[in-house]
């Protein structure tokens, strides 16, 4: 009796964080569905595991990273080359090298040689499906939500603050965080702060400012299954433009999020009425989205625009 041979591995590349984990979903499941047979791997950090599961994509995550967003200098893969490898990583030689180190039968990329233009104004979650459709497989953008959370919520019903980000650029100040927080309880709404393991001190300081009981103060960084709950039964998020932004968009959420530097152009939610954007550019477009202080175009947006965004999301379908 012979066996079938295995169809050779498919191998993906983006070891970046969570808002970029959520935002290539639809090209992953784009790649699914034209590769239903192959294991699919996605390189990304070991931290995200449960959340490429969520996915319904990824058969196994191969752990990934490097500091500062880099990419990767070499790939941990074992056993035969793949059959397929996908850089949906970056858009240059740095992010294809890896990959092309594994001899893959077949590699596609921005760099690749025959790989479409880059535009750097598209929207991540476009950019990486136009990458696909420009190999014949075909991608939808909207193609971005997730399955409700098997576990209860910490906090069903309530307002989630999320003050931190990736880089201070992208960080609202945490006295207007703390003004919206007392204005929301003063009109009866929980409202919940959380924080990823690196921001304790962040988290205890909006926590101090707006006087929040130790039970609505999730620092430390929850477990993935805990926040995905406290993100998916939230009354509203409001955050800046970091993962957990994009956990909200991925659970169908309320969501306010503050852009400053980068505009909701390039990372925004899809247009729908439970999803409110604030943004306030300067005449000089985009800052450094890596910079260490806030952006002026964040300082531009104040503790009443925020309140009113979630008065409108109370009034949206």
């Amino acid at each position: 009796m012979t066996v079938a041979a295995r169809p050779p591995r498919l191998l993906v590349l983006r070891a970046l964080g969570l808002g970029d984990l959520l935002a290539g979903v639809p090209a992953l499941r784009a790649l699914r569905r034209a590769h239903p047979d192959r294991e699919l791997i996605l390189a990304a950090p070991a931290e995200l595991a449960p959340v490429a599961a969520a996915t319904g994509a990824v058969d196994r995550l191969l752990p990934a990273a490097a500091p500062g967003r880099a990419v990767p200098a070499v790939l941990d893969w074992t056993g035969p080359p793949p059959g397929l490898a996908v850089d949906l990583h970056g858009n240059g030689p740095a992010s294809l090298r890896p990959l092309a180190a594994l001899h893959p039968r077949v590699l596609l990329g921005f760099a690749a040689a025959d790989g479409p233009p880059w535009y750097a104004e598209e929207h991540e979650r476009d950019r990486w499906c136009r990458l696909l459709t420009a190999y014949g497989i075909d991608a939808d953008p909207t193609d971005l939500l997730l399955p409700r959370p098997p576990g209860p919520s910490p906090a069903p019903g309530a307002v989630v603050l999320h003050p931190g980000a990736g880089a201070p650029s992208r960080c609202w100040p945490v006295d207007r965080y703390a003004a919206v927080a007392a204005a929301l309880r003063a009109r009866g709404h929980r409202v919940v702060v959380t924080g990823g393991p690196d921001e304790n001190d962040l988290v205890a300081r909006l926590a101090k400012d707006a006087r929040l009981p130790d039970t609505d103060v999730f620092g430390g960084g929850l477990p993935y299954h805990r926040l995905a709950a406290l993100v998916a039964g939230a009354h509203a998020v409001i955050s800046g433009d970091t993962g957990v932004a994009h956990l909200a968009v991925a659970h169908a959420a309320p969501s306010v999020t503050l852009f400053g530097p980068v505009p909701p152009s390039r990372w925004g939610p899809p247009p729908h009425p439970r999803h409110r954007v604030l943004w306030h550019p300067g005449p000089d477009g985009a800052g450094d989205p890596h910079g260490d202080t806030p952006d002026p175009a964040l300082l531009r947006i104040t503790a009443g625009e925020v309140l009113h965004a979630v008065d409108a999301l109370s009034e949206a379908p």
